[in-house]
């Protein structure tokens, strides 16, 4: 019962914020930036399924206070709606469907659902906002690294004239795509592999500093290979080394560094329903009773309500 009342409470968040979704959908498909994040729901769906044993435990009581993490979520997207911030609109939309699950499952089965949740994060397209600071680091990394190569070159913002011919280190070149993509394994490697807080820290420092080095160095290496064979010819090269080869090359190598130091399997991950039980406060959180099919219907009102807000 708890599951088809929450079905029935995400369809009515998702038809209402179907705009958003749509928006999300064509990103992810359309955009290579972003194409990474098609396998978002596969790997919630993976994590969720690690945890179905300990799900078959619990006995879903569905979290009153939930509903206003749904509110505050319906109005983060209708504030996105009614200002034009794409970006804002689709983070509410992915967030009252998140806040939906911790109200009708309730906090028990939240909390061991706490990192499929996080990962849903994730289905947000993020990243355009940080592609202006990756071309300048990006090129000044390249430049320093022509000189020392013994290319005379000279650079303007993120221009970089040499013999072989002006390079300009475009959007496409900023390495945001590696950057994000490496974020979300990073995410997903810390969580399931390590316990300590210290090993995640240095895995993630790993995973934002290692691509923004390695595409300094591809930037780098395209200059140079241009300079023997041309511009042309070495840009098509860049483009299937970084495409197919290079990036699969680095994930490689920092998996490979971190795997002596992974501390557990995957589905080890998160707390288990031993642990929830021992702690008392959560007892004295779950509050009254609430049926999953009346915290459903309010949470589908409150769609409805979001849904009329923005046609006033």
């Amino acid at each position: 019962m708890s599951l088809v009342a929450l079905a029935g409470a995400a369809l009515a968040l998702v038809l209402v914020t179907a705009s958003a979704w749509g928006q999300m959908l064509h990103q992810w498909w359309n955009i290579d930036t972003y194409n990474h994040l098609l396998l978002v729901p596969f790997i919630i769906g993976w994590l969720t399924a690690l945890k179905l044993r300990e799900l078959a435990r619990l006995v879903p009581r569905p979290f009153l206070p939930g509903l206003a993490l749904v509110a505050l979520a319906l109005g983060l997207w209708w504030a996105g709606c009614a200002s034009d911030l794409n970006l804002v609109a689709q983070a509410g939309a992915v967030a009252a469907l998140q806040a939906a699950i911790v109200t009708v499952l309730g906090l028990r089965a939240s909390l061991l659902l706490a990192l499929p949740l996080a990962m849903g994060c994730f289905l947000v397209p993020f990243g355009d906002e940080i592609i202006p600071p990756l071309q300048v680091i990006t090129a000044d990394m390249a430049i320093a690294l022509t000189r020392w190569s013994g290319v005379p070159a000279s650079i303007d913002g993120i221009y970089i004239d040499t013999p072989a011919g002006l390079f300009i280190v475009a959007e496409a070149c900023s390495g945001v795509k590696f950057l994000i993509a490496m974020v979300t394994l990073g995410v997903l490697v810390c969580f399931t592999r390590f316990e300590h807080w210290s090993r995640r820290a240095l895995f993630m420092a790993a995973c934002i500093i290692v691509p923004i080095l390695a595409n300094g160095v591809r930037a780098w290496a395209t200059i140079y290979v241009a300079q023997f064979i041309g511009a042309e010819a070495a840009g098509g090269f860049d483009h299937i080394v970084y495409g197919w080869i290079f990036f699969a090359l680095v994930v490689a190598a920092l998996l490979g560094g971190a795997w002596r130091f992974f501390e557990r399997e995957p589905e080890e991950y998160g707390w288990t329903m031993d642990r929830l039980a021992s702690w008392g406060w959560l007892a004295r959180a779950d509050g009254p009773n609430l049926a999953p099919v009346t915290a459903a219907l309010v949470i589908a009102a409150m769609a409805v309500i979001a849904a009329l807000g923005t046609m006033l």
